[in-house]
C-alpha cells in the first residue's frame, strides 16, 4: 500500500508564493520499485481502442524509428496507478483547501529521443472550461536530470493568469521569465499551478525518463474527468484510434 504524502507548513507557503513545491522524497524505495513495475506493465499492455491512450513520436536520435511518448487515461485500467492517484489527493486537498477530484493523468516516457514540450501553461489546453483552478502533481519514477530533459519552471508568474489559450508562450509573454531546471530523484514530487509556465528540453541521452503526472480540480467544481477525456478523444485520440487521412496537431 502506498504511503499518503502530506505538507508541510513551508511547502505550502512555498505553493503559495511561487506556484509551486517540490516534496523531496514523498515516496520511499519499495514505493518507487512498485511504480517502476507498474509503468512497465503498462508500456506492455496491448493497444485497444477504449482502454489507456498510447501516443508515439519520431525519435530525435533515430528519425526512421518511432517511440512511445506517452500514455493516458491510466487509473481505471490500471489497479496501481489508481492508488498512486488517490494517494496524490491529500497534497492536493491541503493545498485546495478543500477535497480534490481527478482530472486527468498521464506518464511522460520521455525515451531516448523523446522531445521536449515548448514554454506553456497547460491552462492553456482549453482548461478553463472544466473548472477554476488545477493543481498538477508529478512523480518521479527515473531520476530526472538536465540532461534527460527534467522539468523547468518558473517562479511567481502563476497568480497572473492565462496568457492566452492553444499557443505556447511567446517571446514577448515570457519577457522576464527565468525557466529553472528542476532535477528530481525517484520519489520526488513536484505539484504546480496550472498557471505557472514551464517547459522541458529533448532526452538525448541513452536511459529513459519515466514522470506520472495526475491532475486535479476542486470538488466544489464537479467530476470533469470524463468530459475532459470524451472532449480530448474527439480532437487528439490515441494513435490506435485515429483516422488515416485525417491530421491531427498537438498544439499545447
Amino acid at each position: 500500500m502506498l504511503n499518503t504524502p502530506k505538507l508541510s507548513e513551508a511547502q505550502l507557503a512555498d505553493y503559495k508564493r511561487d506556484g509551486y513545491l517540490v516534496a523531496r522524497g514523498a515516496f520511499g524505495p519499495v514505493e518507487v520499485a512498485d511504480m517502476d513495475r507498474w509503468a512497465k506493465e503498462l508500456l506492455a499492455m496491448p493497444e485497444e481502442p477504449g482502454r489507456q491512450w498510447v501516443y508515439w513520436e519520431k525519435s530525435l536520435r533515430e528519425p526512421d524509428q518511432k517511440i512511445v511518448s506517452r500514455i493516458e487515461n491510466i487509473a481505471p485500467f490500471h489497479d496501481g496507478f489508481w492508488e498512486l492517484a488517490e494517494s496524490l489527493k491529500t497534497m492536493c486537498a491541503q493545498l485546495f483547501g478543500e477535497p480534490a477530484l481527478l482530472f486527468k493523468e498521464k506518464i511522460n516516457f520521455k525515451m531516448p529521443g523523446g522531445a521536449g514540450f515548448a514554454p506553456h501553461q497547460d491552462s492553456q489546453a482549453g482548461w478553463e472550461r472544466y473548472a477554476s483552478d488545477f493543481i498538477n502533481a508529478l512523480v518521479c519514477i527515473d531520476e530526472a536530470t538536465i540532461e534527460n530533459g527534467c522539468l523547468q519552471v518558473v517562479s511567481g508568474f502563476h497568480d497572473r493568469g492565462l496568457y492566452r489559450a492553444w499557443e505556447p508562450l511567446s517571446e514577448k509573454e515570457m519577457e522576464g521569465m527565468e525557466f529553472v531546471p528542476t532535477p528530481t530523484k525517484p520519489g520526488d514530487v513536484i505539484l504546480f499551478d496550472s498557471y505557472t509556465p514551464h517547459s522541458s528540453e529533448p532526452n538525448l541521452t541513452d536511459q529513459t525518463r519515466r514522470i506520472y503526472f495526475a491532475t486535479y480540480n476542486r470538488l466544489s467544481d464537479g467530476d470533469q474527468l470524463a468530459q475532459y477525456y470524451a472532449d480530448k478523444h474527439k480532437n487528439y485520440p490515441p494513435d490506435i484510434e485515429r483516422e488515416p487521412d485525417k491530421e491531427y496537431v498537438y498544439r499545447v
